[in-house]
């Protein structure tokens, strides 16, 4: 177990992992891929102080072999699930889980639009990860929405443990259902099905972690970074404001602090 976890390998995020370790508290980062973020996608840095001219995907590499340098784990994986624990949470990805003391999102700029349906159907046939639920549905008919870069091998690992998969790329989607996911409707089309997985690259904050406020799609934090759910902080583009890498910077350092806190005292 360690002392915090880390949703997200931004600016936001591994600021957060170098002041924890600066500290001597154990880290894990678990995130996509960085090369996949827009912070790689930059060709060029030109208001973060004392670093003009870098282009994202140099200053990405700086700041994860810092974070590892220190001794913070790096784990890739798209996380799907994070969920309360006495004395802590436990963090989902691709079938594998941890378990940490605290809890920092450093998510980024997150996509909060669900289709019709999903919220009230998640866990009863709406699922996010092929690999953690794919076995639920073997010989069933399961529809996948393939939104994120990996969603093609899920899809080919659901149809290799026997799942019927139709894949659906429709505009309009709405999942239907009563106590179970029953169909779904894709531009109107009816596809009658046992299950689906909608693979984002990232998930809305309130889909990843029941009961955290949200306002105006951004979590709701205090001036010390902290979200609704205790022991759980939140920096960077997730947490609203502007979107800028000395802002991501600053917040995911006064989070870590704040986790570091919060560990440290009675909610440990």
């Amino acid at each position: 177990m360690y002392d915090i976890l880390i949703i997200g390998s931004g600016p936001a995020g591994l600021s957060a992992a170098i002041t924890a370790r600066a500290r001597g508290k154990s880290v894990a980062v678990i995130s996509n891929s960085a090369a996949e973020s827009g912070l790689c996608r930059a060709p060029l840095i030109a208001n973060y102080p004392g670093l003009p001219g870098m282009s994202g995907a140099e200053l990405s590499d700086r700041l994860v072999s810092h974070a590892r340098g220190l001794g913070a784990a790096i784990i890739t994986g798209r996380v799907v699930s994070a969920l309360p624990l006495k004395g802590g949470f436990s963090v989902g990805w691709g079938g594998e889980f941890e378990s940490g003391g605290a809890l920092i999102l450093a998510l980024g700029a997150v996509q909060t639009s669900v289709f019709p349906g999903e919220t009230e159907l998640l866990g009863r046939g709406v699922s996010y990860c092929a690999t953690c639920d794919g076995m639920l549905y073997r010989g069933k008919r399961v529809v996948v929405v393939p939104l994120a870069p990996d969603a093609g091998a899920e899809a080919g690992y659901l149809r290799s443990i026997g799942c019927l998969v139709t894949e659906v790329t429709a505009d309009d989607i709405e999942i239907l259902g009563g106590d179970k996911v029953k169909s779904v409707s894709a531009d109107g089309e009816s596809i009658p099905c046992d299950g689906v997985f909608i693979l984002r690259e990232t998930v809305a904050p309130s889909a990843l972690l029941r009961g955290i406020e949200t306002r105006g799609g951004y979590i709701k934090t205090d001036e010390t970074m902290s979200a609704s759910v205790r022991g759980v902080f939140a920096a960077g583009d997730c947490a609203g404001g502007v979107k800028q890498i000395a802002k991501a910077v600053g917040e995911g350092q006064r989070a870590a602090f704040s986790a570091i806190s919060y560990i440290e005292g009675a909610g440990a």
